[in-house]
Parts: C-alpha cells; structure tokens; sequence
C-alpha cells in the first residue's frame, strides 16, 4: 500500500513515525509504502543468500544483514532484501547509512521500482559498490556495479559467479537458488502439454 503525504515529511519525521507502526514501511521522501508479505520463491533465495553471505564473510570486517534492518540512501529509507555493510552496526542501531552492496529480489509488484528508482537511489549513494537485482521466474541476476566511475550493468545466469571484489567474495549463483522452486516452474507447470 502506497500512501501519499498530505505535507513532506523529513527522514528524521518518518523515521520517528515508523518506530510507532506495527508494520514496516519504506520512504522515498514523498510518499510511505507498506511492506508486504513475500512468495515461496522469495523466502528460499533470500534464506539461501544470507546464509551465503554470512558464511563467506565470517572472519571479514563486512556483516551482511536480512531485510530487518533498514538503510538510508539518496533520500530514501528501504529495506533491501539483504545487503552488506563494512563498518560496524551499533547494538541499538536501526538505520545503516554507508551500504556497500545490496541485493533485491524481484516480485511481479516491485521490479519497476528495483530497476528503475532503487537502482537510481543506490548508484547516487556513494558507498554502494555493487547492486544485484536477483530474479524469481529464472536463476537470473542483473548486477550493477561502479566501474572506473561508471554504473555499470550486466545479466548473469546459469552457471555465473558474481564476483564481489568490494567485500573479497564470490557467490555461485546457483548457490543462491539452491532447493527453491522458482515462480516461473509454476507457470509452465499449469501451461497444457501437446499430446
């Protein structure tokens, strides 16, 4: 749900508004939206991402954190499916403000808004290095990283490794969507077999 704002509303207003919500809720800097509920497909990649995340970064100075905890770019206040951070996270902490990679996964709802204002506001936020946008149909990835100045863009598929440099990894995406039935298997499972 997409509310708009009788008048602006400051990060610092929002933010204080939020703490009192039962939900969580994202901030573009005019508009609140609700955070929803997510597919099957969904939960298992995600659940398999930070499990790789954290297990490659043990023993780094990165941490990566789930979609709990909420970052603030370019004016925006999201909650990102998962991303990485190299400087430490307080105890009470609930706004990371220097991300320096980001992964959405895309649902049918959300994947105007992943390519196109989410990968505005993450490429204008100067700590993040690296985004990828991971597909729910396919075993899909769109990375988008800052190349000699430039925000750079490239589909990986199948059998690629996403080759992480800024945190010192690398994720098979296979890994990724490991034991997850993918939202497109559905469809093509409904769609009628010749004879």
């Amino acid at each position: 749900m997409n509310v708009a704002l009788r008048k602006p509303m400051t990060i610092a207003e929002f933010l204080a508004w939020e703490n009192r919500q039962p939900t969580k809720h994202e901030f573009d800097g005019a508009a609140i939206t609700a955070m929803t509920g997510v597919s099957g497909a969904h939960s298992g990649i995600q659940a398999n991402l930070v499990t790789a995340l954290g297990t490659r970064l043990r023993g780094k100075p990165s941490r990566a954190h789930g979609s709990d905890l909420k970052i603030e770019v370019a004016g925006s206040i999201r909650y990102p499916d998962a991303f990485v951070v190299c400087t430490p996270v307080g105890a009470r902490d609930h706004v990371v403000r220097d991300p320096v990679v980001i992964f959405e996964i895309l649902s049918p709802s959300t994947a105007a808004l992943d390519h196109g204002r989410k990968n505005e506001e993450y490429r204008d936020t100067p700590s993040v290095q690296r985004y990828v946008i991971l597909e729910q149909v396919a075993m899909r990835a769109t990375v988008f990283a800052r190349e000699a100045g430039r925000w750079v863009g490239g589909l990986h598929s199948g059998a690629a490794v996403l080759d992480m440099p800024e945190i010192g990894i690398t994720l098979p995406l296979a890994e990724l969507y490991e034991d997850v039935a993918l939202a497109g298997d559905d469809a093509a499972a409904d769609t009628p077999q010749g004879p």
